[in-house]
């Protein structure tokens, strides 16, 4: 199973990298909840608060299908400011782990994943991010392989140095 699941997330992976936008989104369920809290400097015994609350607080994205579609689309129109020209980007997924399955492991049909990423862009000629965290998944078994149901996107930095979130985790 393990092996299953890091061969879904490494193909994913190379379709984002490769700007296969619309056969990622054929990875999404349609109600996924793509979600990245923001993250604070905290005091020490204060650590409840570093993170945004989900629902409450403001947070660096909270989408679902519908708008992940849109800025696929809008990226896909080759009008897009902050895409033009194309970043390139290269996603390292590793330490896959399989945290849950349901009913059984067996025969899963929803799995809990936790993974860690970095994330290389290199924009026009002289604009460099690496952007390193952790995500917490929900994959849901569809046929013969796997829909991402739910995405949560944990950045180890708390302040980004990029110019945009154009990409995607």
């Amino acid at each position: 199973l393990k092996d299953e699941v890091e061969q879904f997330l490494f193909a994913e992976a190379e379709l984002l990298d490769d700007r296969q936008y619309e056969e990622w989104l054929s990875l999404l369920d349609d109600d996924i909840r793509y979600w990245m809290p923001m993250r604070r400097n905290v005091k020490f015994g204060e650590l409840e608060r570093e993170f945004t609350r989900e629902g409450q607080d403001i947070n660096w994205f909270d989408e679902g299908k519908d708008t992940l579609t849109r800025r696929v689309n809008q990226i896909l129109t080759g009008v897009h400011w902050a895409e033009e020209p194309l970043s390139r980007i290269c996603h390292i997924v590793s330490n896959v782990q399989v945290l849950d399955a349901q009913p059984s492991t067996s025969e899963p049909s929803e799995v809990s994943v936790k993974c860690r990423f970095i994330i290389y862009r290199n924009r026009v000629e002289t604009e460099t991010d690496f952007l390193v965290g952790k995500r917490e998944e929900l994959l849901r078994r569809a046929g013969d392989g796997w829909k991402i149901a739910r995405r949560k996107i944990v950045l180890d930095q708390n302040v980004l140095m990029a110019k945009n979130l154009t990409f995607f985790f």
